[in-house]
């Protein structure tokens, strides 16, 4: 588990205010390990410089580098 400063920690209710999304919108992206999170005191916190940096992903269907259901690259016969 990587440190941060106190300072830099906020709560997953106060990311989902500063980036105006709701709390389950965050929570996916920690889910997904698109945010990392940090636990103190038994509260879970995330970075404010890495909720206020954070990039959205382009929409549209990602590029799969494993063979497709059904493909034929890669059957024995």
């Amino acid at each position: 588990m990587a440190t941060e400063a106190a300072e830099d920690l906020i709560t997953q209710a106060e990311a989902a205010r500063l980036r105006g999304v709701t709390r389950a919108a965050i929570a996916y992206l920690v889910a997904q390990g698109r945010l990392r999170t940090y636990e103190r005191f038994g509260v879970t916190f995330v970075s404010r410089s890495e909720v206020e940096g954070f990039e959205p992903q382009k929409p549209g269907p990602r590029p799969s580098s494993a063979p497709r259901k059904g493909s034929k690259k890669g059957r024995k016969r």
